[in-house]
């Protein structure tokens, strides 16, 4: 049996096609029983039968194997389960022989706690709390449930039926119900046989809830399921999902596979929401929306989120990646088809320049020397959890936005309909795609992307003028300022001083040329003599990777930054272009190639900026330069700060406080963003002003000076407030938290409680998440603690991490923990005592976003070194504020 230890997949020798499972879940014990037949295939002579379970007790006596043609019952001579491995050995006495087979057996389980597998949630209905059971499958979790192969390539179908049901709850799987049973208290269900699936998808809740309901054009039922009396705050997420399903009949030019749509709001979800096959799950906020006390950001994000999760119907569910190696496929394409759909739902929205702000963490991510490629090896079960990351989501779906940018919308999307119906019921790995795209376009999409897909990283192309001819060199960005060797072949797109003045081209050596006098109608030598002429804007300035759509860096010679800053003053420049120069410029600063004092001078030309997409990465932007000054020139920070905040008066004069008669989603949105960091950054009038609004919201919860847009931005500025000797807005605050049932509403307060700047409430604030009014997936929102916290949340960290590891031991939960603590560091020094404490703690789920978050320290580090070092700093900020002012 020890072959088969530490093997990072099941051997070949049977093939899983049918799975019978009968569940019977105790709600109240919070235990199950199970019993799974499984038809198989023996398809090469063994004595062993090999798959997965974890976590489960398997009833040795149920275990047999009969052999189809011959009737001939087979019984293991010894069973045992590898728990570090997650798999289940049955050994036996002689060969099976060759051809299909049921393989039987009987287990039991705990409905646990960890939001995996099979496990308890719990809810309050009419005061008294219940326990729901709910499953979590993805990545490798539905061995935890029932014995499987489990695997994405070994798609099987699932006929499940579940016993000892209270009559009184909704029991819901994949499929619509066949047949219920009731016999008193208690209900048999069970469902129509699913189509060929794999296992991470199948699912079962069950649960007490009420619904809404409504049809597609062609009869897919749709149902929403959330806690009872909420039915109302499923409407929107109904709406979405039945026109989203509309719009990707059409798109894929595939139907939807299945005869109903559920999605069901969970309370306790580790993830945003899970895909599984006709039963879709979220978590609370992710699903529902209150149309007086959720925010805009909350409308959008559910758009987006169901739009995400109903992509995975086709891609995921119907064609699967063949193994996790793969993973971006599923992730990244969901990812961009969540925005393509959410585009032609609300194309008010301008969902695609926010897009880029989206992307920006996987940028960030894939900066870091110990970053992975989008396609990376999978060794063992451990090792998935930590790719469920930027690189697979956004730098995957950044890459199809750009490879659909070169190819043209048409084309893409009619490959993709093709390489749906090709490998439809089936598995694909990422060539398969770029076959179908490369069949579809004629253009050789493999040569294109494999550079992108199959190394980790991306270019930072430079750009300079000489002799009438714009220079590009590429080499990897790294925000640590190494110099990598790599390459990439680059869609370099260009526009000269308008946007109907265009160029593209492939950059496949490490540098090329462009003599620019081909599609310019005037040269740059006339521009320099005549000056920077206001008539003249067609050789004005000149912009690289046009609209953002390819995955990389430019950085400019100064001629052509300081002409780039001229646009922005002037608004030549579209928003999207305007985001990608500000962030360029902020992540070139980050890896020393570029000085802080130039990107203040850049920020000082978006001080009239009221794009939200914009403004909220020039605001995210401000928080990170903030505390990269407290820590390296904390003379100058209340010189930094004043004009980080004149930056944004202009926009909040814009905006003011309360919202205007049919003004836009995005403003809505960006007048929350604009007085949180007004308050972050000590601006005394926000804070006043958050202040008399608050205590009016105390006395009514329906106030109008309190609108949920701006809830999140006056409970930060009320944080700010708070002191040991003044403690009255905190526990005004947490008074909010405990009476509202609303998880968007209480999310908005623990992400504002730990702003406070004084160590001691944020030491109160990090033990509130461990207490049990905070529901386990929720407290990493409280972990975004002020500069003058980081010290604070490092030592409780540290004091509580057998606890946070034994409750939020593996996936992204403990992760987040890990990166929001660690990664805001910048010392040197730390980076030693960081990497001291974790080597005597192993957990094999962090190890790659432990060194990423110590890689992070360590390029703070270095960018404090330089910036303290800037010897004209102090006057350029005095002239900055001066000129803002």
């Amino acid at each position: 049996m020890e072959q088969f230890k530490g093997q990072p997949r099941l051997p070949k020798f049977a093939v899983p096609k049918r799975y019978e499972l009968r569940f019977k879940p105790d709600l109240i014990t919070c235990k199950f029983g199970g019993f799974v037949s499984v038809d198989l295939d023996i398809v090469a002579d063994t004595q062993f039968i090999v798959l997965n379970a974890a976590e489960l007790s398997v009833d040795a006596g149920s275990v047999s194997f009969t052999h189809r043609d011959s009737s001939k019952v087979f019984k293991p001579s010894k069973v045992e389960a590898f728990q570090e491995d997650g798999i289940l050995v049955l050994e036996f006495g002689e060969t099976l022989p060759i051809g299909p087979g049921v393989l039987a057996i009987g287990f039991e389980g705990i409905l646990n706690d960890n939001m995996k597998g099979f496990y308890r949630s719990t809810y309050e209905h009419n005061g008294e709390k219940k326990n729901m059971a709910v499953t979590q499958f993805e990545p490798v979790d539905a061995r935890r449930c029932f014995p499987c192969w489990d695997e994405p390539a070994w798609k099987a179908t699932f006929k499940i039926t579940l016993d000892g049901v209270p009559s009184e709850l909704v029991a819901l799987s994949n499929m619509p119900i066949l047949e219920e049973k009731v016999d008193g208290h208690l209900k048999t269900v069970s469902y129509l046989e699913s189509p060929i699936m794999s296992t991470y998808l199948v699912a079962v809740v069950i649960g007490l809830f009420d619904y809404v309901e409504d049809h597609t054009s062609d009869g897919v039922k749709v149902r929403v399921y959330c806690q009872v009396g909420k039915a109302n705050q499923g409407k929107f997420a109904l709406s979405v999902a039945v026109r989203t399903l509309e719009l990707y009949k059409e798109y894929f030019a595939v139907p939807y596979s299945l005869p109903k749509l559920d999605m069901v709001a969970i309370p306790d979800f580790s993830a945003g929401a899970m895909e599984n096959y006709g039963l879709v799950t979220y978590r609370d906020a992710a699903l529902l929306f209150d149309e007086q006390h959720s925010a805009a950001s909350n409308k959008q994000s559910v758009a987006i989120v169901v739009a995400h999760e109903l992509a995975h119907q086709w891609f995921g569910n119907l064609v699967t990646m063949e193994w996790w190696t793969h993973l971006w496929l599923n992730e990244g394409f969901a990812t961009w088809v969540s925005y393509l759909a959410t585009d032609n739902l609300f194309p008010e929205w301008q969902i695609w320049t926010q897009f880029l702000d989206e992307c920006t963490g996987g940028l960030r991510l894939d900066a870091l020397e110990e970053s992975h490629p989008i396609e990376v090896e999978i060794n063992h079960a451990d090792e998935v959890d930590e790719i469920f990351d930027d690189i697979s989501y956004t730098k995957g779906a950044f890459l199809i936005r750009m490879l659909q940018s070169y190819l043209g919308a048409e084309c893409f999307q009619r490959s993709l309909a093709s390489y749906i119906r090709k490998h439809a019921s089936s598995n694909a790995k990422t060539e398969d795609l770029w076959a179908a795209l490369e069949e579809g376009s004629g253009e050789p999409v493999n040569k294109l992307m494999n550079s992108w897909t199959q190394q980790k990283g991306y270019p930072v192309v430079s750009v300079k003028i000489k002799d009438q001819k714009l220079e590009f060199d590429q080499t990897q960005f790294l925000s640590s300022g190494s110099q990598g060797d790599v390459q990439w072949i680059v869609p370099i797109t260009l526009c000269c001083g308008s946007y109907n003045v265009r160029k593209s081209f492939l950059l496949q050596t490490k540098s090329g040329t462009l003599d620019i006098k081909e599609f310019l109608g005037c040269s740059i030598a006339e521009t320099r003599s005549r000056g920077s002429n206001e008539n003249n804007a067609l050789c004005s300035w000149i912009k690289v990777n046009v609209d953002q759509t390819g995955f990389y860096r430019v950085k400019y010679d100064e001629e052509l930054a300081d002409k780039l800053r001229n646009a922005i003053e002037n608004k030549y420049l579209s928003a999207t272009d305007r985001f990608g120069v500000l962030d360029d410029s902020f992540a070139l600063s980050m890896a020393r190639q570029q000085s802080f004092a130039s990107l203040l001078t850049l920020l000082g030309a978006y001080r009239e900026e009221l794009d939200f997409t914009v403004l909220s990465n020039l605001i995210t932007t401000s928080y990170k330069l903030a505390r990269i000054a407290a820590d390296a020139v904390p003379e100058l920070l209340d010189l930094i700060t004043q004009f980080l905040i004149g930056l944004l008066q202009y926009s909040a004069q814009k905006l003011g406080w309360d919202p205007k008669p049919g003004e836009s989603h995005l403003d809505a949105m960006l007048r929350g963003e604009i007085l949180a960091a007004l308050a972050v950054f000590g601006h005394d009038l926000t804070i006043n002003e958050a202040s008399r609004r608050f205590h009016a919201f105390l006395d009514d919860r329906n106030t109008a000076l309190l609108p949920a847009d701006i809830r999140k931005a006056v409970y930060v500025a009320v944080m700010q407030r708070v002191s040991t000797s003044n403690r009255s807005g905190y526990e005004s605050l947490l008074r909010v938290y405990r009476e509202t049932d609303l998880s968007q509403e209480k999310n908005r307060i623990l992400s504002s409680l730990a702003l406070c700047p004084d160590p001691i409430i944020t030491l109160e604030v990090l033990n509130f998440l461990l207490t049990s009014e905070v529901r386990s997936q929720d407290a990493i929102m409280g972990l975004s603690v002020s500069s003058k916290g980081r010290e604070t949340a490092w030592t409780w960290l540290k004091d509580n991490w057998e606890h946070i590891s034994n409750t939020w031991g593996s996936g992204f939960l403990i992760t987040s923990f890990v990166t929001a603590i660690v990664a805001p560091f910048a010392s040197i020094e730390k980076v030693k005592e960081i990497d001291e404490f974790f080597k005597a703690r192993p957990n094999p789920s962090i190890t790659r976003t432990l060194k990423q978050s110590i890689e992070r320290v360590r390029i703070n580090a270095k960018w404090v070194q330089s910036v303290d070092s800037e010897k004209n700093l102090a006057d350029v900020v005095k002239e900055l504020v001066h000129r803002i002012y």
